[in-house]
């Protein structure tokens, strides 16, 4: 039944009171008691009447015309004491809920899993948001939204249960993480969501979810977890393979010595008659969580994990390390290769964490006494003596794990190592046996072992791992996923908390997703799901590292994107270039940063951060260590200043530019990072200016702002980069009228001038130019204002204003010559060489050039002296030719590299 809902809140309340008990008499007392409690206004009972009046005419306007029917069609009727909702069961949702509840429970009872699941999924289908949300409540419907809502609850616990019944454990991650934060109270969600990821191969997340369950309980209610989620967590610590999933063979597991490590669910001693005791099982220990359902990618490195294994590879080499940053799926990697050997070691496959719950490292003595309760062998059945105790020493844990392993095909699993110092005792003791160890660092200096480094997926792998967590709602939208997946860096686990995000969040679509991900501010709260946290998991490896580390990991986050130079983090952390590179190089092995090889460039190594690293280090600079940001970004900018004066030095002499009053660091020799190669430096470092230029409009830094984009402007039009050249000008610009440096203004509006003239925006341009002469009239500064004479007239030169060009060539050169600015001379020489050319006046055009060459060889400027050298030989070889009418139309270079093409013919003359 859909009725007309009532705007009003009193007569909603009566509705739902009669709707939540129909085909039940509901008395007058007791509605009366609903809208107004205790105490009701005298008039209450003809109140009560309207409402009920109101309510009859919007049931019959719902239903009466549409099916032709009488007055008898009324649902709500009078009957003593009080007022009646007839209806038939399939009219009201909360009748059709309790039938379809009932049916799934029976089907569940039935085992008929998959009919079940149908049930109480279609009777969740049917609630759209809390119970009676929207309607005040009164007692009666106070205790009703109660009842109700914990049906639901009891619906979707028990339909979870039958879906993980039916293996659909990786598709219920994301919902149940998302339930389990909605819920954090309710142990059963916890428990589905532990078992949830421990069948889809994650056993430490599952874990994890234990210990938030647990801190939830403890800071809400100040109690332990329940006798269920205590018992469950025990079995994932202890790897209990009766949790895989319904209907696949469980992994044989072999108990040890004490009732710790027994696994729930079985005697363990073959005969089924629940001894306690455990009989002689000579099948292999096997004590590893189950593979990834969706393991994706990595086929080369398992073949390489395969082949060392199998002890195919040349060499002696039986420890293989798989190292990469937090979340890149070396777990799941090994456990894989461990799943995919099992014929090659028949005495055991087994797997030990090196950490323990809050992320510490264990020692290793914990770590080998771990290993003899997992692999030694049972104790003979009926025995009474007890399990054997293990010696508390290092030295003889390692010689009994020795004598256990020696001569047997054991496959070890070393989960998140955290240094050599802690594996190398493990690994003595087990010289034999074969090893796959996993850490966030490179372990580089273990002996006899074979590396790999696990990077990110590729783009095809990164994608298909979407597809695979992520539902049809992914694959519907490949354009969107793949944005996804770059935007989460091609991560693995970045990539299944988006997917379980988007399952958790029906209302969400792969775009939206996307589109939440592309804010680098907000990124990593995007990919927090639950007690699932990308940035909880990638600060491990932050806090792993030491203190000198951690600030040089928040500190290197201000370098720019895509990556950086050396110089760049010898500025950022002020010290010298060794001690830079040697800590940069640490953050390398920790994985908190990526170090590539660019050969050919004057930086062979540069440095970046992984696209969730940089937000993250960003974050913590802004909690740990704010104050440092600021003195940072003054001094990179600094750096870069003097790097870009030296640079523009060689590649423009004699250009404008302006001064800034500050120390050069002098950790840093320009010569050294710039070479003889300024075009060169410029292009590598092209990002980073730009983003210095915009940090120190950010912190305010106007004098470095400005002066930065002044020394950028010279690359800027040599390379035709205009939108770089717009967007750090105009920021240059605010910054010299915000400080009022009436020294810098005019130098960046001469040099918005030339981006205008080069986009051939004269008027723009010339209005540019005169403003800045202006305002170095105003300073005193002749020789500048005689340079933007010469930058007006090449405005008139490009409207075709020929003869007004030739005046103001005429009156720069002028002022040139009078003040000895060499440069200033060549540029209004080859002005007046350009004009005479397009006059026709050939022989005065070369000789101008010539004394252009001349007065730009004087300045020190090699690229003006080849321009002038080229341009006069052109005029000469036309001359020699006798193509002189041909000489006036050709194309004319009027600066260097910059082509002004005029129509032929009579040269245009103005006033």
């Amino acid at each position: 039944m859909t009725p007309q809902t009532p705007s009003a809140a009193k007569p909603r309340a009566v509705l739902a009171t009669l709707l939540v008990q129909s085909n039940t008499v509901v008395s007058t007392h007791t509605l009366i008691d609903e809208l107004w409690g205790a105490e009701p206004p005298r008039t209450a009972t003809t109140t009560l009447q309207v409402y009920v009046s109101q309510l009859r005419k919007a049931l019959l306007a719902d239903t009466g015309e549409a099916a032709g029917m009488t007055g008898t069609a009324q649902p709500l009727l009078t009957r003593p004491p009080g007022y009646l909702m007839q209806l038939a069961p399939e009219e009201l949702d909360l009748t059709v809920f309790e039938s379809l509840r009932a049916e799934g429970r029976a089907a569940y009872g039935r085992r008929e899993y998959e009919a079940a699941s149908r049930a109480l999924s279609r009777a969740l289908g049917l609630w759209t948001g809390p119970a009676l949300s929207g309607i005040p409540h009164g007692p009666s419907l106070e205790t009703s939204a109660i009842r109700l809502n914990e049906l639901r609850a009891e619906v979707l616990e028990q339909r979870i249960s039958a879906d993980l019944r039916l293996g659909l454990h990786q598709e219920l991650v994301g919902e149940l993480m998302g339930l389990a934060h909605e819920h954090p109270l309710r142990e059963t969600l916890h428990c589905h969501l532990m078992v949830a990821l421990y069948r889809s191969g994650r056993q430490s997340d599952a874990l994890q979810a234990y210990h938030r369950a647990r801190r939830s309980l403890a800071d809400e209610l100040a109690v332990e977890p329940g006798p269920v989620l205590t018992r469950l967590h025990e079995r994932v610590l202890a790897s209990d393979p009766s949790l895989a999933r319904h209907g696949e063979p469980p992994l044989r597991l072999v108990p040890v010595g004490g009732s710790g490590d027994r696994p729930a669910g079985g005697s363990g001693n073959g005969s089924g008659n629940g001894s306690a005791g455990y009989g002689r099982d000579t099948r292999p220990t096997v004590w590893l969580p189950p593979a990834a359902a969706d393991f994706t990618g990595r086929e080369d490195q398992l073949a390489v994990g395969e082949r060392l294994l199998a002890g195919e590879l040349p060499g002696r080499n039986r420890v293989l390390v798989l190292s990469g940053r937090a979340g890149a799926g070396k777990t799941a990697l090994a456990v894989r290769l461990a799943h995919d050997a099992a014929g090659r070691f028949p005495d055991g496959r087994v797997m030990v964490t090196l950490r323990d719950a809050d992320g510490r490292a264990v020692e290793p003595r914990t770590a080998m006494a771990t290993l003899l309760r997992r692999l030694r062998g049972p104790r003979a059945t009926g025995s009474d003596s007890g399990p054997e105790p293990l010696p508390s020493s290092e030295t003889e844990l390692a010689e009994l794990l020795h004598e256990r392993t020696e001569g047997r095909e054991v496959l070890i699993i070393l989960d998140d190592a955290v240094s050599e110092a802690q594996v190398r005792p493990v690994l003595s003791a087990v010289p034999g046996s074969t090893v796959i160890l996993t850490s966030r660092q490179v372990l580089g200096a273990l002996e006899s072992a074979r590396h790999l480094t696990l990077d990110v997926l590729s783009t095809r792998e990164a994608e298909a791992l979407l597809m695979a967590c992520g539902g049809p709602r992914m694959r519907d939208d490949p354009e969107a996923a793949g944005e996804i997946a770059q935007l989460c860096g091609r991560l693995p686990l970045a990539l299944r908390v988006a997917a379980a995000g988007l399952a958790a969040r029906p209302h969400w679509t792969v775009a939206g997703l996307a589109r939440r991900l592309r804010d680098e501010r907000t990124r990593l709260a995007a990919l927090a799901l639950g007690d699932l946290d990308v940035s909880g998991t990638l600060l491990t490896a932050y806090r792993d590292v030491d203190e000198k580390a951690r600030r040089a990991f928040r500190i290197l986050a201000l370098a720019a994107l895509p990556d950086f130079a050396p110089a760049t983090g010898t500025a950022l952390l002020a010290v010298d270039p060794v001690e830079a590179e040697r800590i940069t190089e640490q953050l390398v092995q920790a994985h908190l940063l990526e170090a590539r090889r660019q050969p050919g460039r004057l930086a062979p190594v540069r440095y970046s951060f992984h696209s969730l690293l940089r937000p993250l280090a960003l974050e913590a600079l802004a909690e740990e260590s704010p104050q440092e940001g600021p003195a940072a970004v003054e001094r990179l900018c600094r750096t870069f200043l003097t790097l870009a004066r030296h640079a523009d030095a060689l590649l423009a002499p004699g250009r404008e530019r302006l001064t800034y009053e500050a120390e050069p660091p002098s950790a840093i020799s320009p010569g050294e990072v710039v070479g003889n190669a300024p075009l060169r430096w410029f292009q590598e470092e092209s990002a980073g200016l730009s983003e210095a230029v915009r940090q120190a409009h950010a912190a305010g830094l106007w004098s470095l702002c400005c002066s930065l984009a002044s020394a950028t402007a010279g690359y800027y039009e040599a390379s035709a980069l205009w939108d770089e050249w717009q967007t750090t000008h105009d920021l240059a610009l605010d910054a010299a009228r915000r400080s009022g440096d009436a020294e810098a203004e005019p130098v960046i509006q001469r040099s918005l001038g030339d981006l205008a003239w080069q986009r051939h925006q004269t008027s723009l341009a010339s209005d540019r130019y005169r403003l800045a002469r202006q305002l170095f009239t105003r300073q005193g500064d002749r020789v500048a204002a005689g340079r933007c004479l010469s930058a007006e007239a090449d405005a008139l030169l490009a409207m075709g204003q020929i003869a007004r060009a030739g005046h103001g060539y005429a009156r720069a050169l002028s002022v040139s010559r009078l003040v000895d600015d060499a440069r200033g001379s060549a540029e209004s020489l080859r002005g007046l060489a350009l004009v005479a050319q397009r006059e026709g006046r050939h022989e005065e055009a070369l000789a101008r050039m010539k004394e252009c060459e001349s007065a730009a060889r004087a300045a020190g400027d090699r690229r003006w002296t080849e321009y002038a050298s080229r341009t006069a030989s052109a005029l000469r070889i036309a001359l020699a030719s006798g193509r002189r009418a041909g000489a006036s139309s050709i194309p004319l270079e009027v600066r260097p590299g910059v082509w002004l093409f005029l129509p032929s013919g009579p040269a245009r003359r103005a006033a």
